[in-house]
């Protein structure tokens, strides 16, 4: 999943950043309203972690924005009101979710996924393809039973492609939805990831390379080897 943080104490959201990064997402933060939507206007992310009691643009104005937009992504909002009367306030401009601090970041990394699921297209709580099986929550691959040991990057990459059914995902998406906007976008990194993946997950392959397009998981991989 591709998620932005938009919080002033910065702090704060270096360490949700951290550990949203460790829970395998790619996270990029901004620590006022305005960054927070120029970066949302041109990135499309699954979820935004929002404070709502930013200086300038604040937490309020930046989730109408969003929600105007059109956009399917999930917003949900942190505040250190948890009063009744503030949950009602956040949920009526267009928050999905609704989160008071202090937080335990187990139950944020929860809502987080939670909101992910609800994105567009919807994405299964697991991803099966042939006898592969990938748990986002618990952050499992399983090949024909057998657990299969993955950097977090092949992880996500695995993940998109998955839950593509079928569809082929360009590099470009790839670097988009699991890279963060600090990954250079000429360098090899995606084809080395995916060569990688696809060693660990063996054979018979399930990742097939279309030519001038990108990656796919058909869904009737491992019937036969893939290509190359």
């Amino acid at each position: 999943m591709r998620i932005l943080i938009v919080e002033d104490e910065q702090p704060l959201a270096d360490a949700i950043a951290r550990g949203l990064r460790r829970e395998g997402m790619a996270v990029d933060v901004a620590y006022d309203g305005e960054s927070g939507h120029e970066k949302s206007s041109v990135t499309r992310y699954d979820v935004v972690v929002l404070d709502r009691d930013l200086p300038g643009m604040s937490g309020d104005e930046l989730c109408r924005q969003i929600v105007d937009s059109g956009a399917l992504t999930r917003v949900i909002m942190l505040t250190a009101s948890g009063t009744v009367q503030d949950r009602v306030s956040g949920l009526s401009l267009g928050a999905d979710d609704y989160l008071a601090k202090p937080f335990a970041f187990p139950e944020l990394v929860a809502r987080v996924r939670a909101l992910g699921r609800r994105a567009t297209p919807a994405m299964p709580p697991v991803l099966t393809v042939a006898d592969v099986v990938l748990n986002p929550a618990r952050r499992s691959v399983l090949r024909a039973g057998q657990p299969v040991e993955l950097t977090r990057k092949e992880f996500g990459v695995l993940e998109v492609l998955l839950a593509a059914g079928g569809a082929v995902v360009s590099s470009e998406e790839l670097l988009e939805r699991v890279w963060d906007e600090n990954a250079d976008p000429f360098t090899t990194t995606v084809r080395v990831t995916v060569m990688t993946l696809r060693k660990k997950l063996g054979e018979p392959g399930i990742i097939e390379t279309v030519v001038g397009s990108g990656y796919r998981v058909p869904v009737n991989a491992g019937v036969e080897s893939a290509d190359s």
